[in-house]
């Protein structure tokens, strides 16, 4: 057997009207702000999702952004190319360098993924937002855009003083004591 229903509230006539007619007026008498946006810039909030900025000289040609882009809109070509040896008897070691870097920004959905695997920091948010045009074909910004927009992108915000010290930074500090204290008899010998 069904249980019955929770009794309701008795309605009356016209209620629904008199809600609807109440926010209407609530609206009407609140003042209206408009952004004066073309003349006056807009206040973003600091982590704003504008377009990816590339910093170049941390790009190791890795690979993982574009291997990680959902929509498969980082486009990166390199080369290799031998470094002598660092000291003499060394060996020569081989690098990837850079040829092009490109975002397909009519393609990208802006989910950050491709930053947040970059293991080198080659890639940042940047807060701009006003690179529309007119064909969607030069919506693929190549990595010199996309170096300009690294010098917009803003600094991380301070740390906390209140926050807890990194464990690997507590370590060496505590490290760097020992070999002090461990120095400091040794000194007082000499």
């Amino acid at each position: 057997m069904a249980e019955p229903l929770p009794p309701t509230r008795p309605r009356f006539p016209g209620s629904g009207l008199a809600k609807g007619l109440a926010v209407t007026l609530r609206t009407m008498t609140k003042k209206t702000v408009t952004e004066q946006y073309p003349d006056v810039q807009p206040d973003l909030p600091p982590r704003t999702r504008g377009v990816i900025g590339l910093f170049e000289e941390n790009c190791t040609v890795c690979m993982l952004c574009a291997r990680e882009c959902p929509d498969w809109c980082i486009y990166i070509d390199s080369h290799k190319e031998t470094v002598p040896p660092a000291a003499p008897g060394g060996r020569e070691r081989s690098r990837n360098v850079l040829d092009r870097f490109a975002i397909d920004f009519s393609l990208c959905m802006y989910c950050g993924i491709c930053i947040e695997v970059c293991p080198f920091d080659a890639l940042f948010w940047s807060p701009e937002f006003e690179y529309a045009e007119t064909d969607i074909h030069e919506l693929t910004h190549e990595r010199d855009k996309l170096r300009e927009w690294m010098w917009t992108v803003p600094a991380p915000p301070a740390l906390d003083p209140a926050a807890e010290e990194p464990k690997e930074i507590a370590a060496a500090r505590k490290t760097a004591e020992k070999l002090a204290a461990q120095a400091a008899p040794q000194e007082g010998e000499s």
